[in-house]
């Protein structure tokens, strides 16, 4: 199982920062996240950036255990 680490909205979405998910890839962990938080969490992780371990991540990239996928809304302010 990967680590999936929240920051920011999709923290709120999931009401959580941190929380194992299964998934070989990084596109099975989000989707095995969206199914787990719903629609709401779903809509915010869309718009975020992904990374794994440190580095921009895309969906094929494989996970193994103990990797950590983090999910970065975009920044706004001034």
């Amino acid at each position: 199982m990967a680590v999936l680490r929240l920051f920011a909205s999709v923290r709120v979405a999931a009401d959580t920062g941190k929380i194992d998910v299964p998934g070989c890839t990084v596109g099975e962990v989000l989707a095995a996240a969206d199914e787990k938080f719903g629609e709401t969490f779903a809509d915010v992780a869309a718009t975020c950036r992904v990374w794994l371990n440190g580095e921009a991540a895309s969906a094929t990239d494989a996970v193994d255990d103990d990797d950590e996928v983090a999910l970065l809304p975009p920044v706004s302010g001034g």
